[in-house]
């Protein structure tokens, strides 16, 4: 008998799984509406759509394996990874979504945004003065003008998957929309630098490096407090915390 296995919970959403069908209860009904219209339009392999019902939504386990786990060694080869960059460059060349997603914010929005957390972090005591003053330093080279693309918004290589070194799956589209492709580029391989010359040459264009570490250090800084108050461990090896202290 199948069991009903809890993926992922927090406030704003949760995941189910049951045998091969995914349950994802959300209770942002734009956010389900968001995911099913990118999954339709992605150039890319996309979960089987069951059912969806507000405010529940029903997909199809794809087949492979994940690229991994933040704050773990990949078991992925670098041609999976290459294959990985190869996908997302075909993504970003898709014509555009209708609107923009979280790789897509408005610039002083987040640096607003940006500016806020790295005052919570240290008024707070979370993190030393100096971590979070050289990484507010790197990320100011993510602040710059982009050229929209059609983005995924949360590619976490646990949301990848691939069987003999091809892509079989990319799941968890609630954020994609147009924005910044680089964005993409650094979630996929935040943790994972070891794995960026893989993806860059999937991708097979040339990238701004210095672009893609920044963002690494711009979304690990704007993490910490969310991952803090959802119950989830920014300081676990290999996560935000260390990611930031690889910029020392």
């Amino acid at each position: 008998m199948n069991e009903v296995q809890l993926v992922v919970a927090h406030s704003e959403r949760a995941t189910l799984r049951v045998g091969d069908v995914f349950l994802k209860v959300d209770a942002d009904q734009a956010r389900i509406d968001a995911e099913v219209e990118a999954m339709a339009l992605a150039p890319v392999p996309t979960p089987k759509v069951l059912w969806h019902k507000p405010p529940v939504l029903a997909i199809a386990a794809v087949p492979g394996t994940a690229l991994g786990r933040l704050g773990e060694p990949s078991p992925a080869s670098p041609a999976a990874w290459a294959a990985a960059g190869a996908a997302i460059r075909r993504l970003h060349e898709a014509p555009l979504p209708p609107k923009p997603g979280r790789a897509g914010r408005d610039l002083d929005e987040l640096a607003a945004d940006l500016d806020g957390e790295c005052e919570w972090l240290m008024t707070n005591g979370v993190l030393p003065a100096d971590l979070v003053t050289r990484n507010r330093q790197v990320a100011e080279a993510a602040l710059r003008p982009w050229t929209p693309a059609f983005t995924h918004g949360d590619l976490q290589i646990t949301h990848v998957f691939t069987d003999d070194d091809r892509v079989t799956g990319i799941i968890d589209w609630s954020e994609a929309g147009q924005g910044d492709g680089l964005f993409d580029l650094a979630t996929l391989t935040l943790g994972h630098e070891e794995h960026l010359g893989d993806v860059v040459a999937g991708y097979g264009t040339d990238v701004d490096l210095d672009v893609i570490r920044a963002w690494w250090s711009l979304r690990s800084l704007l993490g910490v407090r969310w991952l803090i108050e959802h119950g989830f461990d920014p300081f676990a090896p290999g996560c935000e915390v260390d990611v930031l202290k690889s910029r020392l």
